[in-house]
């Protein structure tokens, strides 16, 4: 085999390990993105917030601040104290 034809069988293979690896990365890319989903929290600063929180491992964290509770029904607070995330004001 001559020297010619050595150069375009080892550019042929880079190219084609090349797409593979680009083409599994565009591939799994848009595989794992379209089985999983994205959602952005905002934090308040506020103390009196009557939204529903969850602790980072997942579990909700009801807002015990004084404040809060006194504008709290009996209701919402059975929620809370259940370790259920409110849906009552």
């Amino acid at each position: 085999m001559n020297i010619a034809k050595k150069w375009i069988v080892t550019t042929m293979l880079a190219g084609s390990i090349a797409g593979g690896v680009l083409g599994g990365t565009v591939l799994s890319a848009g595989a794992s993105g379209a089985a999983t989903t994205q959602s952005t929290t905002t934090s308040s600063t506020s103390t009196n917030s009557s939204t529903p929180t969850a602790a980072p491992n997942g579990k909700f964290v009801p807002n015990e601040n004084a404040t809060h509770e006194a504008n709290e029904s009996a209701a919402r607070e059975a929620q809370e104290d259940a370790g259920q995330v409110p849906t009552v004001p």
